[in-house]
């Protein structure tokens, strides 16, 4: 059979089958393929389609560009929304996205998804939730939301809620970039492939000859890599970040890095500690509840209802999150004035007032 094209109702999201694979292409590259509505409801109408097509067997999620798989949600328009005072544009965003998060991750076909250059918060949406997740070279994998003032989410809290140790805070809460080895270690990525071999897995995953599994195929593609420095420094983040407190995580990581550990290496405590005094005391504090909340729950939903109260708290009541992603997204003076400004002078209420928050409507009606 040859390369049949479907049509889907955004010209940024591309797809066709050949040979039994289906191919959603995101294709809005002079945005590192940034996820906005149209975009959302273009990926969920091409699964929907091909659910039941007997022609399409397994799914792979590919991007146009040489930047990055996807850098994340349109966050601008977002900004503009919350600013606006429309929230229910926003909440239709999230929950949009999330019903998109689940049907990726309860697809009924094997999906793979190639994570190469930058992966980030959205993009982790699509790519974290695969059944095959591969990385090359040129991965950048991360949350970032605590730098805009709000938490992991798009089933990220589920995901490094799960990561080995406690990297799963530590990735959270100072957002630090994962190379494609500390991917896999995280419990991210599956399987590394130099970049320079993806069209050659892409074909081969398209003629599925011998073995036919499709992970079968990617093994015979798949390399070892040495550990990355999150794995090197899994020892002194375990300490620091199994404290059970914000505050308490700070004073341990200023003991780590007054005895010198890790100093000079490309993972620090010191650098820990520069992240966690750069980001929104109100989302460090929530965020280390939410992950380990994820960390008890049973399955992607449970989560992802979690963290659409979370993200529903953050836009309808709190100033960060708008206040974050001007600094960081619109403005770029990245001099975000968070309030309140420093973790002491959190509310020790605020994780209740969070986690208890009001949803009007269920996200998964």
């Amino acid at each position: 059979m040859g390369r049949v094209s479907f049509e889907t109702s955004d010209p940024r999201v591309l797809a066709h089958r050949e040979g039994g694979l289906g191919t959603i292409t995101l294709n809005r590259p002079e945005a590192i393929n940034a996820l906005d509505l149209g975009m959302i409801h273009a990926i969920h109408g091409v699964l929907d389609a091909w659910r039941d097509d007997s022609d399409v067997q397994v799914v792979l999620f590919d991007a146009a560009g040489d930047r990055g798989f996807c850098a994340g949600g349109d966050v601008r328009r977002l900004h503009s929304a919350i600013v606006q005072g429309d929230l229910a544009e926003a909440e239709r965003f999230f929950r949009d996205e999330y019903a998109m998060n689940a049907a990726i991750d309860e697809y009924p076909k094997p999906v793979v998804a190639f994570a190469d250059g930058v992966t980030m918060g959205g993009g982790i949406g699509i790519a974290g939730h695969a059944d095959i997740r591969i990385v090359t070279e040129t991965s950048k994998l991360a949350m970032p939301e605590t730098r805009i003032g709000f938490t992991p989410d798009v089933g990220g809290s589920w995901l490094l809620g799960r990561a080995p140790g406690r990297l799963g805070e530590f990735l959270a809460l100072t957002s630090t970039v994962m190379g494609p080895a500390d991917a896999i270690h995280a419990g991210l990525a599956d399987h590394f492939v130099p970049a320079e071999n993806l069209p050659s897995l892409h074909e081969a995953l398209t003629t599925r000859a011998d073995p036919s599994t499709p992970t079968e195929l990617v093994l015979l593609f798949d390399e070892t890599l040495e550990a990355g420095p999150i794995e090197r420094a899994r020892e002194w983040i375990d300490e620091a970040f199994a404290a059970d407190t914000l505050p308490e995580i700070v004073e341990r990581l200023q003991s780590l890095r007054d005895r010198g550990v890790g100093e000079g290496e490309p993972v620090s405590p010191a650098l820990a500690l520069e992240a966690l005094a750069e980001r929104s005391p109100v989302a460090l504090v929530v965020t280390l509840g939410a992950v380990r909340s994820a960390r008890a729950l049973r399955g992607l939903r449970p989560a992802l209802e979690q963290e659409f109260a979370l993200v529903s708290w953050f836009m309808a009541t709190q100033p960060d999150m708008p206040e974050g992603i001007r600094a960081q997204l619109v403005d770029k003076d990245r001099s975000p004035k968070w309030n309140p400004a420093s973790i002491a002078e959190v509310s020790p209420e605020v994780v209740g007032e969070a986690f208890t928050f009001h949803v009007h409507r269920p996200l998964f009606d």
